[in-house]
Order: structure tokens, then C-alpha cells, then sequence
């Protein structure tokens, strides 16, 4: 079994993705080729905003939107103790200080009750996580960034496709980011990443920040990146788009699944009334963790966690001088998650599998 089956995809789709990249070749166009644009439009599009700037990565994408607003050394940027490393790595980069606040006990996203009083004079936005697929409070976020005179950058390098409210997830905040690492909803054959904005000054600057700072041949008006998405992974996403729907569907049966077999016996995935997740992870809370990851293991389980360590207690944020139980309900997540096998193509039978072999672990 595959914790995610990007083959069984790629069976399903091999016509046009074959294709599409037969397409790029042909042309040799792999830089700056008409499938970035042609990609950007169709997810700025698809998300509700007026631009959509494609990037490497959506490392790449989180920084140039931190550079664009000239976030730098002073300045502050709050954030979540408890996601992958580049949502603070970005920030740090920069030169700002990341600043954590604890999230919530059950969805795990950033707790938007505790950001006010993380807010200081320094404070120049706050970058929530859409946390395995499901966007936080970013209604209450956005009302507290708006008071203070902040940006809200959405990182949703897990999220693309959620929803909150009705509103797609990288449209509903200042400005939005998103990843389209293989393993992602809607993932490339690489790296790959977008930034989304209605602002048309911020999107401008993206463009210049991603090509060296470059505005026209060899002159360079702003500090760059080498940040460009790949003509092949763009041509990649449009050939995987048009199922893409269908996929988010997907994962909401095999979620609805996995939450019948198992809700009541293990802490499943809380998802929020207003919310619709993709389900980048299936991540339930298990106490004896790695005893439980053993026994999935000699049963042909595949698992993971997202995240063992919370960023605080990361030995290059040693710096900021955070207690190591400062942040209790990111640290206790950090203790018991585990991700199970989750993709739009896992069967039934499959599911049957990994659920009585996690619940004869935790019985165990």
C-alpha cells in the first residue's frame, strides 16, 4: 500500500499528461513558456482573485510575497509553532522575527483568540497555516490584522481546493501562497508553488522578485530570486486541473470513510461546519505513537508525522528564546499525530485494511 499512489493517478491520467509535456518539449519552451501563464489565470481563476504569480516552490512564492512588502530586520511576523519549518524559515530569511502563537487543540491551526496579545509595535502581519488542508478563522484573523494596520499571508502550501465559508483557500486574506510538491493536492512533477493577490502593485512585484529583480534586460530594480515555475510542471497542473474537482470530491468520501471506522476510537481530524479540507493528511492523535507506527508498519501500513517537532524547540530557533512547553496544544499534537494513507484513489478495501490494523494497535 502507498501512503500517497501518485502512479495511480498518473494511470488515470497518463494520456493527458503525456501530452502536455510531449507539448513543452516540442516547443522548447521550459522557461517563461505560454503554460505559466496560461496556468496562472486558470488558478487565479479557480481561487477568486484577480492574479495568480507561479514560483519554483511554494517556499519561493511565501518569501517573494515577504519580500514584495520589504519585511526585514525589526520587523515581526506571527505565526504558528506547529507546521513544516518554511512557513518561519521564509520569515526568518528575511530577517524578521517569527513570533508563535499556540493553535487550537483540535484543528491544530492557528488559534486566532491568541494573536492579539502576540501583537506588538514590530508586528508587520501575521502568516496563518491552512494546516492538513483546512483553512483556520481567518474571518477573526483578517478583522485583527485590519485593526492593527497588518497583512494576512495565507500559507496554503497544503490547502489548495479547501474551502472556508465558500471562499477558496489562497483568496481570502491580503495575499495567499500554495505548494504543488508531488505530494500535494495538486502536485507537479517537482517543485512547484503560486502566490494569489487582487493587488495588482504586489502582484507586479512579484513578477520582478521571482526574475532576479529584473524589469527589463539586465537591469534589476528590487533584490530577487531565481523563483520561476517550469514551463513542464505548469504544463503538469493544467493537464491534472479539469479532475481536480473531482479529486477534492474523492477525498471527502475516503475522509467520510476513515472518520466512520474509526471516529470514537481514536481523535479523528475535527473539521470546522464552515470549512471544506482536502485532506492533504489524514492525521488522527494516538497516545504510544511510535509503538502504534510499529505495529501499522509489520502490517504493511505506511504512516507519517506531520510534525514531530514543533518549530519552537528547532535547534535554529533556539534564538528566540521560547520555553519548551510554551506553546502546550502545539506540543501535545506534536507528541501523538500520525498521518495515514490518504489520496483520492484509495479504495475501500484498502481503508478496511489500514483502519483494523490501527485499531487493534491502539487496542494493543
Amino acid at each position: 500500500m502507498e501512503f500517497i499512489d501518485l502512479q495511480a493517478q498518473y494511470r488515470m491520467l497518463r494520456t493527458e499528461i503525456n501530452q502536455a509535456i510531449q507539448e513543452v518539449l516540442d516547443s522548447s519552451r521550459y522557461i517563461n513558456g505560454p503554460q505559466v501563464k496560461a496556468l496562472e489565470e486558470a488558478l487565479a481563476g479557480f481561487v477568486g482573485c484577480a492574479h495568480g504569480v507561479g514560483f519554483s516552490s511554494g517556499t519561493d512564492a511565501l518569501l517573494a510575497l515577504l519580500m514584495a512588502w520589504n519585511v526585514g530586520p525589526g520587523d515581526e511576523v506571527i505565526t504558528t509553532p506547529f507546521t513544516f519549518i518554511a512557513t518561519a524559515e521564509t520569515i526568518a530569511l528575511t530577517g524578521a522575527k517569527p513570533v508563535f502563537v499556540d493553535v487550537e487543540a483540535d484543528t491544530l491551526n492557528l488559534d486566532a483568540n491568541r494573536i492579539e496579545a502576540a501583537i506588538t509595535p514590530r508586528t508587520r502581519g501575521i502568516m496563518p497555516v491552512s494546516i492538513f488542508g483546512q483553512c483556520p478563522d481567518l474571518d477573526a484573523i483578517n478583522a485583527t490584522a485590519q485593526a492593527h494596520d497588518l497583512f494576512v499571508l495565507e500559507d496554503g502550501c497544503q490547502s489548495f481546493g479547501a474551502a472556508h465559508k465558500g471562499r477558496r483557500s489562497c483568496g481570502l486574506t491580503t495575499a495567499g501562497a500554495t505548494s504543488f510538491f508531488p505530494a500535494k493536492p495538486l502536485g507537479c512533477y517537482g517543485d512547484g508553488g503560486m502566490a494569489f493577490t487582487n493587488d495588482e502593485e504586489l502582484a507586479r512585484k512579484l513578477k520582478v522578485i521571482r526574475e532576479h529583480g529584473q524589469i527589463e534586460p539586465y537591469r534589476h530594480a528590487l533584490l530577487g530570486i531565481n523563483g520561476r515555475l517550469d514551463s513542464l510542471q505548469a504544463a503538469i497542473l493544467l493537464a491534472k486541473l479539469p479532475h481536480f474537482e473531482q479529486e477534492i470530491q474523492a477525498r471527502q468520501e475516503v475522509a467520510a470513510r476513515y472518520g466512520t471506522r474509526l471516529g470514537g476510537k481514536v481523535v479523528i481530524p475535527v473539521i470546522r461546519p464552515e470549512n471544506l479540507s482536502v485532506f492533504a493528511q489524514y492525521t488522527v492523535r494516538v497516545a504510544d505513537r511510535e509503538r502504534v507506527r510499529g505495529v501499522l508498519a509489520k502490517a504493511g501500513i505506511p504512516t507519517a508525522v506531520h510534525y514531530p517537532i514543533p518549530l519552537h524547540h528547532q535547534e535554529v530557533f533556539a534564538g528566540l528564546g521560547y520555553a519548551r512547553e510554551a506553546f502546550p496544544n502545539a506540543v501535545q499534537a506534536a507528541r501523538e499525530v500520525i498521518s495515514l494513507p490518504m489520496h483520492p484513489y484509495l479504495t475501500a478495501e484498502q481503508q478496511e485494511q489500514v483502519a483494523d490494523a490501527l485499531l487493534a494497535a491502539v487496542a494493543g
